[in-house]
């Protein structure tokens, strides 16, 4: 069909009160030759949406130019199925954010030849469809994994459930109670009580179990995976839309604690974990290891080994209720008991404070705010050495018995400590990671991926071992598209969060599947039907965009050739920004796009009066900027704003491009990268970051400073450092002085 452009300008919002719209439509009409373009009072009120809809209808208009507010608001309004829409923030860019008059008409006309540029280069996506299957694999049969099933089984979705184990229940199975999830404050502990959640699951009839059985490969693609599994030997490859990883964790290993503790020394000295199971099989009683004798003085140890950078470095989350609730075991029902209560800080947020105040209030429970330093025996009894931190004081106090809060480690974290080894023996050379592989236990591997990246989830950096769901921004969604991450087994959590955890993981899952079936991207740019569509011919196996697309999208054939598996793909343009031949774009996104936008900048010829193109994520620093303009925060005139999907997708193609052209400087403004990262597609900033450290070769080919482009990150809600950044920027700019290609 051929391309029929539409560019409407709105009045509203102060806009026409302080821009030229007039001169506007005249340069639309002729300098960009633009065949239909209209002025609206207010664009988004019936009138001028009814105007844009007859244009379509009449006139044939089917590339739309939106000159007005910003593409964030008003989507409902201006939605035109089988057109393609550009959104030109004049509001934002020009009048709320420059004060000069003349500058506002500049940027003005700038923003607009932009948005045509982007129309006219911009062809509307055609969707990658595939046969859908509408399976969902959920991974563990503890309380998230079931969960998670019985979620999604409601919903109408067939569920594939495989658990290693010979029953169901996971780890909740071995409790004899749990903590109160209603009523805090008279100490009721909860019923541990699953065979109506495993009946439920193993009777429904959208639910299909696997016990005793493991994943062997899970190959493929978000609608369309792969997955053998293998039962008591015997193997079976299934169909699966969207996966659930919901495998828990395991206690930290106590005997790494040392002589401190005394545990593996003394037999009464237990963890939290054996002391429930102790509990459960005597039905309430608590038996001491060493002679079975009955106890009623117990010492209860938190943070034992967490929150200790030597051991586990972070807070397990659920010890402090989970050990309120076994002092209560020592208690109910016998007035003479102790339980004693030694802990750093008290951790019981929300209601569990409830909890926490009964306990101070019920006789029997003592607690002490304090380090453990020692633990000996001495005849049939335990003495426990206790720095006080509130009196400064040291005291030994008996127990019969001692239980340690050691914490919880996720099931993910020995393969991935095993595949780090790996990969760090393999860079020292073959014998290296030869003597590895025959030196090193190699643990069971869990999702077993036959992805280039790897076979399991990308996991936390630290060491920490949970899988990285990127919970700041996204909950559940994993760096592997179609995979959801639940339970402890992404982060610490008590049976009640793990409950709710499944639900919401059930629901993305679900998500996927239907997103897929539409052709449209899962994550985050869930409205997305657009794939990466590279020119093989001129590609030279150079096998940059595969090392850095952060996803696992591409795979290459038996040359070396990268292919594509699109549902994997997130949109990010990575792959686009990574290749040095420039042959990887987007229907409505490409690096001849985006280059010509650059070099369309008006540039000034005085050198007094530079010019600047900031390059920013459309996710973070975009919608920063926005939010600086809805403040009024007043920005240099001198910048122009280009959105990019992500700063992974920055070619370094246009740098050149724009500062052969005169531009004076440039910003790239992305999302905060690192260990607590923000970025929503994980690496892109981080790898704008390190391709920038390559850009002195183009610069100094260009006889030019390499101060002239610098890289700023910034988050979504810091859009008060915005006009700061601008106005350093432009300090350092002014200091080295304008462009030489100024003028040619």
């Amino acid at each position: 069909m051929e391309k029929k452009i539409g560019l409407y300008i709105c009045k509203g919002c102060g806009i026409g009160e302080s821009i030229d719209v007039e001169k506007i439509k005249n340069i639309g009409k002729n300098a960009l030759r633009v065949p239909v373009v209209a002025i609206s009072d207010v664009l988004c009120n019936n009138e001028g949406i009814e105007l844009i809809k007859k244009d379509i209808a009449e006139q044939g208009v089917n590339s739309i130019v939106i000159a007005g507010c910003s593409p964030r608001v008003k989507t409902y309004e201006f939605n035109f199925p089988g057109c393609f829409i550009e959104r030109v923030p004049l509001r934002e860019l020009a009048v709320w954010t420059i004060e000069a008059p003349e500058e506002k008409q500049l940027a003005a006309e700038d923003y607009v030849r932009l948005g045509v540029i982007k129309a006219q280069k911009g062809e509307i996506p055609e969707p990658y469809i595939i046969e859908t299957s509408k399976s969902i694999l959920v991974v563990g049969g503890g309380i998230s994994g079931l969960t998670a099933a019985l979620e999604a089984a409601k919903a109408g979705y067939d569920v594939v459930l495989v658990e290693k184990e010979a029953e169901l229940g996971g780890f909740a199975s071995k409790l004899y109670r749990r903590v109160p999830t209603d009523d805090f404050t008279h100490g009721v502990l909860g019923e541990v009580n699953l065979e109506p959640l495993i009946n439920e699951v193993t009777s429904n009839a959208k639910i299909k179990v696997y016990t005793s059985s493991k994943i062997e490969k899970i190959d493929g693609q978000p609608g369309d995976f792969d997955v053998t599994i293998s039962t008591n030997g015997s193997q079976e490859t299934i169909k699966i839309g969207a996966i659930i990883q919901a495998t828990g964790w395991k206690p930290y290993d106590a005997k790494k604690l040392g002589k401190k503790y005394g545990y593996g020394k003394f037999k009464d000295v237990v963890t939290n974990f054996d002391f429930e199971e102790i509990v459960k099989k005597n039905n309430g009683i608590i038996k001491r290891p060493s002679d079975e004798r009955v106890v009623k003085t117990v010492l209860f140890v938190q943070c034992a080994g967490q929150r200790d950078p030597e051991h586990l470095p972070y807070c397990s989350g659920m010890c402090c209720a989970t050990t309120l609730k076994q002092a209560r075991y020592v208690t109910d029902g016998n007035p003479d008991a102790t339980a004693m209560f030694i802990y750093k800080d008290m951790r019981t947020p929300g209601k569990l404070e409830y909890y926490y105040m009964e306990a101070q209030n019920t006789p029997g429970i003592m607690l002490a705010k304090g380090e453990v330093t020692g633990i000996r025996e001495e005849y049939d009894k335990l003495v426990v050495t206790v720095e006080d931190s509130l009196l400064g004081s040291k005291a030994e106090i008996e127990a019969e018995m001692v239980v340690l809060a050691t914490g919880m480690v996720p099931t993910t974290k020995d393969p991935q400590d095993y595949l780090t080894g790996l990969q760090e023996a393999a860079s020292k050379g073959d014998e290296a990671r030869i003597k590895y592989i025959e030196s090193t236990k190699k643990p069971e591997f869990i999702l077993n991926l036959s992805y280039r990246q790897g076979p399991e989830l990308p996991v936390l950096d630290g060491g920490f071992g949970f899988v990285d769901s990127n919970f700041i921004c996204f909950q559940y969604e994993t760096r592997r598209t179609g995979i959801y991450a639940v339970g402890p087994v992404r982060q610490p959590m008590n049976m009640a969060e793990a409950e709710e955890d499944a639900r919401g993981a059930a629901l993305k899952a679900m998500q996927c599947i239907e997103h897929v079936a539409k052709g449209m991207a899962v994550h985050p740019r869930a409205w997305d039907t657009s794939f990466p569509e590279p020119n093989l011919t001129k590609c030279t196996a150079c096998k940059r965009c595969t090392e850095e697309c952060p996803f696992g999208a591409i795979d290459e054939d038996e040359k070396g050739i990268p292919y594509y598996k699109p549902n994997r793909c997130r949109r990010c343009g990575t792959c686009m920004g990574a290749c040095p031949e420039r042959i990887v774009s987007f229907k409505d996104y490409s690096v001849d796009m985006i280059g010509t936008m650059m070099k369309s900048v008006s540039v000034p010829s005085e050198d007094d009066r530079p010019r600047i193109i900031v390059a920013c994520c459309e996710n973070d620093a975009f919608p920063a900027t926005e939010t600086a303009a809805l403040h009024r925060l007043t920005l240099d005139p001198a910048v122009r704003f280009i959105q990019l999907r992500c700063l992974g997708s920055m070619n370094l193609v246009w740098i050149a491009d724009a500062l052969s052209r005169g531009v004076d400087g440039m910003i790239l403004l992305g999302c905060k990268f690192g260990e607590n990262y923000q970025c929503h597609f994980a690496k892109g900033s981080e790898l704008a970051k390190y391709r920038l450290s390559k850009v002195q070769e183009t610069l100094d080919r260009l006889q030019l400073e390499s101060d002239r482009v610098q890289m700023y990150e910034v988050a979504i809600d810091e859009y008060w450092r915005i006009p700061t950044i601008i106005n350093e920027f432009m300090d350092k700019i002014r200091e080295i002085g304008p462009n030489p290609f100024k003028g040619f």
